[in-house]
């Protein structure tokens, strides 16, 4: 199956990907079907947490188990779902099919294992002034994390240089991107494997 847009609608300003096409295989199932202790799915946080951090659109990457995990993504015109049929080559082709949904200035790069990610950490990144030539990107302890902003004129060419499971960061030190230090606000860490799950 190719790459597929399922809803949503061109708009100006900043696109939020949330990257959840993974198969989990150190949490022994695709992280896109998991839910925090209180029942919310991990797709459903991300979306609104990059609705409410100020995106105009959402694109949400699937790719493992993705007929399931659809139905748990928040429904909106402002929510665009993307399958990456080609999800299991690692990161690099989930991150081109979220880039290839994105509209507008700058896409906001976030990843669906960070449940715990505040809303102060995303407006950090996205408070100051945005362009197409914008690359910025999360720090946590001198240690590069999530979310990334990418303005649009680096889309194409950051697509072009990313492969198998090797995210941005090779291209976006290569390009200046701008640090944003934030461990005043998180650690920056994901969620692997069940023991790493709240209670």
């Amino acid at each position: 199956m190719a790459d597929m847009q399922t809803s949503g609608a061109p708009t100006h300003g900043v696109t939020g990907i949330v990257l959840a096409a993974g198969a989990g295989s150190r949490m022994g199932r695709a992280k896109a079907l998991l839910h925090t202790p209180d029942g919310e799915p991990w797709l459903s946080r991300a979306v609104f947490l990059l609705r409410n951090a100020g995106c105009d659109r959402v694109v949400v990457v699937l790719g493992a188990d993705a007929d399931v995990a659809e139905s748990l993504v928040p429904a909106g015109a402002d929510v665009t779902v993307v399958v990456a049929d080609r999800w299991v080559e690692g990161m690099s082709h989930s991150l081109r099919a979220g880039l290839s949904g994105a509209t507008g200035t700058a896409a906001l790069i976030a990843l669906v294992d960070m449940p715990d990610l505040p809303l102060s950490v995303v407006r950090r990144i996205l408070d100051s002034p945005i362009t197409d030539d914008t690359l910025r990107q999360a720090m946590f302890h001198g240690a590069p994390g999530h979310p990334v902003l990418v303005g649009r004129r680096h889309w194409e060419a950051l697509a072009l240089d990313i492969e198998g499971d090797r995210g941005a960061r090779r291209f976006l030190a290569a390009h200046g991107v701008d640090e944003v230090e934030c461990s005043d606000l998180y650690d920056g860490h994901d969620i692997d494997t069940p023991a790493q799950l709240p209670l």
